[in-house]
């Protein structure tokens, strides 16, 4: 087999670059533009679109020389930088406007012909016999098609030769300023020739066959930027010398007339059309093959056929279809715009990639070619920008388009075994985040629940799961943790195993939550270990979050913990489940209140949290107090509804007389015994009091539904 890196800057870069610069608009549209815009805004117009050029060149140079650059273009390029699912995205639809491309080019071509009076070609018949002709030199392999470049590349210099040859080289005065026809303006003007500069990712189509693609990448694309720029100021220039704006406008066959050897100017526009379709055909299936071999699309499409040089020529079977198709429609017009919003679309995609990579710092990202970020930043917002001009609709049809195929592709689940620069990106956004976030006084306003749920295995306690992820409505972090009890050398290798469980039973009841799986000797003592370590600065884990069981014992422990967490300050909540009643209908929630204690604050912050949930949209907050005096009822209800004021949250107050002395129990069991939710608070128990604490609360809410224990180390004003 032989060696596929067989193409260097020159044949494999700058030939196809310059080659899809010098395209249609080099001689069939420069002298419409500075008839319309005048010399002086022609200059300008072709400085804008070429800063936009050379910014999206030197942006793909510096990703170039990053990585092992393979088959596939700009397609590779974007997909091993922002992923296979964003680089899938822009893929399909680039290789459709390459493949379409085909098409527009040997149309334009043909079209040219009626320039030499040709008026009666059948445009399907031609077109499909030069697109065979095409395809069949890239089926039989590249090297011929690129040889087939120095010649078309040979008649172009001479047509521009010979027009520059042409004795006038002084600007008349008339064609300085501008005489824009109809409804033109600079902007549109400027939509009409920006095209031109639209080719510069051509000569990455072959980046599979390039011996030094870290190299000859840059080298080719600049060269050919640089070269097409100053030939275009020339034309520009000479075009405003030999003929008055007047006829620039209305004959695309001034240049023609106004040189010294027409025939070579004829030449040259046709060699123009012809290298730009030929430029695509040797392009478009490379990508088509890319996307295949990442798995984008089916492998089907990846074959080589048994090309000695793996010329990927099931690609261009399929090119030659999809070229074929357009070519018998016989007009371009509609899919024009798009197929330029595309092209657009992949400059801009490809500015942003190098600029947030060289932005955030990524230490993987180590250009030999090395480019400010913010060059590659006005590369992207100017391709955006030229979007918007050329057309707002195309533009929105062609971000929907790419948006539609990566959801498509996401759905899919493609596996990449490549890094690309989106973790990097979130990466530096947290730590900018959480630097930011040091050096600022938080204030109680901005309290939100950092929760750590300590779920065990979270098949057995769903309910857990289920309640943190409601409260996590309140936009904090909800962390699910399992302790594994570290006998032998063998849990810390189950450790990972452990941790896929966890984190494909978030993924499976679609959670909003981080896993966590901690190996430990003890795993009740070191909870409060834990909780100091989880969090990094002021995000650090407020709240702590446990299941009340059927064993003692684990009860016993979990009011341990409240007083040691309760040292650190940290929250605590405690979910006693009723298994029988689960959360009911959902439709109330009781809040019991001693109308001392500093609990009040999170009780209400964490029934209005629930209460956010659609599943509790009918929701209804009731706080209960008990007096034992009936002179105390009015005063202890106006203090309940000020605090629910205050809080500035709607419920009832419901304030239940106990002149007899019925046990609490009784009394919660008579007023909340048909509830959904009972919120309550819990005592921090003393040293030794452990066991009694819990007897204590076992008794109380045994005969009671679901019920959540708060205790909350201070006073949050959240509310007030």
């Amino acid at each position: 087999m032989k060696n596929i890196r067989r193409f260097g800057t020159f044949d494999g870069v700058f030939l196809p670059t310059i080659l899809s610069i010098f395209g249609v608009i080099l001689f069939l549209r420069t002298g419409w533009v500075v008839g319309n815009a005048g010399l002086v805004n022609a200059l300008i117009i072709l400085f804008i679109a070429e800063m936009i050029a050379l910014a999206t060149a030197l942006s793909l140079s510096a990703i170039s020389t990053n990585i092992e650059v393979g088959g596939g273009g700009v397609y590779y390029i974007i997909s091993r930088s922002l992923g296979v699912n964003t680089g899938g995205a822009i893929g399909i639809p680039l290789y459709l406007s390459q493949a379409i491309s085909i098409a527009f080019y040997i149309i334009g071509f043909l079209e040219s012909l009626k320039i030499m009076g040709i008026n009666n070609l059948d445009m399907r018949l031609w077109g499909t016999i030069v697109l065979f002709l095409f395809s069949f030199m890239a089926y039989h392999g590249a090297d011929f098609a690129v040889k087939l470049q120095y010649l078309i590349f040979s008649l172009l210099v001479l047509g521009i030769l010979s027009f520059f040859l042409y004795p006038h080289w002084v600007p008349l005065k008339e064609n300085i300023v501008p005489h824009y026809y109809g409804n033109y303006n600079f902007w549109k003007v400027f939509a009409v020739f920006f095209p031109a500069v639209t080719g510069i990712t051509a000569g990455i189509g072959l980046s599979g066959e390039l011996k030094e693609p870290g190299k000859n990448i840059p080298r080719g694309t600049i060269m050919a930027v640089i070269a097409g720029a100053i030939v275009y100021a020339l034309v520009m220039w000479k075009a405003a010398s030999v003929e008055l704006y007047t006829r620039l406008i209305s004959d695309t066959g001034v240049f023609i007339e106004k040189s010294m050897f027409p025939g070579m100017v004829m030449l040259g526009i046709w060699a123009a059309t012809i290298s730009s379709a030929l430029t695509f055909t040797l392009g478009a299936p490379r990508t088509l093959k890319a996307l295949s071999d990442d798995g984008v699309i089916p492998r089907i499409f990846a074959s080589t056929l048994g090309s000695p040089n793996r010329e990927p020529r099931m690609g261009v079977i399929v090119s030659f279809f999809i070229a074929e198709a357009f070519i018998l429609l016989g007009s371009l017009n509609s899919v024009a715009i798009v197929i330029t919003m595309f092209f657009l679309i992949t400059y801009g995609v490809s500015n942003y990639s190098a600029g947030i990579q060289e932005l955030i710092g990524n230490p993987s990202y180590r250009p030999r070619f090395r480019v400010h970020w913010l060059i590659s930043l006005i590369g992207f917002a100017g391709s955006i920008f030229v979007m918007f001009l050329i057309s707002p609709t195309g533009m929105v049809v062609a971000i929907l388009s790419i948006f539609i195929i990566y959801l498509l592709l996401k759905r899919k689940g493609l596996h990449q075994t490549w890094g690309d620069v989106r973790a990097g990106l979130w990466i530096s956004l947290a730590r900018f985040a959480l630097l930011k976030l040091e050096h600022t006084n938080l204030d109680p306003l901005n309290w939100r629940p950092n929760i750590m749920v300590f779920t065990g295995n979270p098949e057995t306690r769903p309910y857990l799961a289920r309640m943190a992820e409601w409260l996590s409505r309140g936009r904090g972090i909800v962390t699910y943790f399992n302790l594994i009890e570290c006998c032998t050398n063998k849990d810390y290798l189950h450790r990972k195993e452990e941790l896929q469980k966890l984190k494909e039973f978030i993924h499976k009841n679609r959670l909003t939550a981080f896993a966590e799986i901690e190996v430990v000797e003890r795993p009740w003592e070191s909870i409060p270990c834990i909780a100091q370590a989880h969090g990094i600065g002021k995000l650090y884990s407020n709240v702590a979050m446990f299941g009340w069981g059927k064993h003692f014992q684990r009860d016993n422990r979990v009011i341990d913990i409240i007083r040691k967490l309760v040292w650190l300050n940290r929250d605590v909540l405690i979910l006693k489940y009723c298994r029988e009643k689960g959360f009911g209908e959902m439709k109330t929630i009781d809040i019991w209140w001693g109308g001392k204690g500093g609990n009040i604050e999170l009780m209400l912050l964490m029934a209005h949290i629930i209460l956010m949930n659609y599943e509790w949209k009918e929701g209804r907050l009731r706080v209960v107090r008990v007096v034992n005096r009936k002179e105390d009822v009015d005063r202890e209800r106006e203090i309940t509804l000020d605090r629910l004021f205050r809080a500035r949250m709607n419920g009832d107050v419901k304030i239940v007389l106990n002149d007899n002395h019925k046990p609490l129990k009784n009394l919660m069991q008579e007023v909340s015994g048909d509830s959904d939710l009972i919120v309550m608070g819990l005592p921090v128990p003393g040293k030794g009091e452990e066991r009694i604490v819990a007897e204590r609360i076992e008794h109380l809410i045994s005969s009671l539904g679901s019920v959540l224990m708060v205790r909350s180390t201070f006073k949050k004003e959240v509310f007030i």
